[in-house]
């Protein structure tokens, strides 16, 4: 099986290496030298320009919109016919659309394929992968898929899959915003966060944030899980604008994002820094 992946960034090279370990044949492509060089050490295929990532089936993984866009531009024409691009960036909807619009002009299917489960699920195959798209296509790519998602959920037809990540993104955004509010105010009346977890992840309270982010990552202080808070201030602005364009009124999730926005943790740091600094009482 010949795979393509361009971006090999935490997610793209965990995507990568995963596929290597699985017996596929990895072609890889990303601007930056150093991360071509640690896809090399994981056994990809390393080529010099996105146009040479020439594969039946080939997979993105690219920060926003203008980067899907010029690996597009470049790709589209060396593809063979009926190939088809899984983008696992997080997007406008309508760009996803655009895109895919692009590639049937080229005979090439493009499927919106954002993910949920971080470079740790890219890298043991354990993503949810949500689709936008042809059935068809989702069909041909589902062997190359399915080594690094074990949840392959077809949304429906172009950008349906960015409108779930970003509505999955924003829950998420939302639920640590308020678990770490929460929580404080536990604390404050005198029960600790590591007492209160338990209760919570027993009860009706519970979140991903509650059983995943906060024992995991906030309360042991580790902050490691490769997603940056940057990156979840691009996906809450990106839903933002969507409730923009189709007239849906936020304002519960819209008070957890002005945290986020307000927040003085760094785009560049570990995401699970907010709701810590949240908890704290930042």
């Amino acid at each position: 099986m010949r795979v393509g992946v361009v971006g090999l960034g935490q997610m793209g090279l965990g995507l990568a290496g995963r596929l290597v370990e699985q017996g596929a044949d990895v072609c890889g492509f990303d601007l930056d030298a150093g991360r071509r060089a640690a896809a090399q050490a994981r056994g990809v295929r390393v080529v010099e320009a996105a146009e040479v990532v020439v594969a039946p089936m080939v997979l993105l993984s690219l920060p926003q919109d203008r980067a899907v866009e010029a690996v597009l531009l470049a790709l589209l024409p060396a593809l063979p016919k009926q190939a088809v691009v899984a983008d696992t960036s997080t997007l406008d909807p309508q760009a996803a659309r655009r895109f895919a619009a692009a590639a049937a002009d080229w005979g090439v299917d493009y499927l919106d394929a954002p993910v949920s489960g971080g470079p740790a699920g890219a890298a043991a195959g354990t993503l949810a992968m949500m689709l936008g798209g042809e059935a068809a296509a989702i069909e041909r790519a589902r062997p190359a898929l399915a080594l690094v998602a074990t949840r392959l959920v077809h949304v429906g037809g172009a950008g349906a899959g960015q409108v779930a990540k970003l509505v999955n993104n924003l829950m998420v955004a939302t639920h640590l915003a308020v678990a770490g509010e929460a929580l404080r105010l536990g604390a404050l009346a005198g029960v600790a966060p590591e007492a209160l977890l338990p209760v919570v992840n027993a009860a009706s309270g519970r979140s991903a944030a509650t059983e995943v982010n906060f024992p995991k990552w906030i309360l042991p202080g580790g902050f490691d899980s490769g997603f940056t808070a940057g990156l979840m201030r691009k996906d809450v602005r990106l839903a933002q604008a969507l409730a923009a364009d189709v007239g849906a009124a936020l304002p519960v999730c819209a008070a957890a994002v002005a945290r986020w926005e307000a927040s003085e943790v760094a785009d560049g740091a570990d995401f699970n820094r907010v709701p810590a600094a949240i908890l704290g009482g930042a």
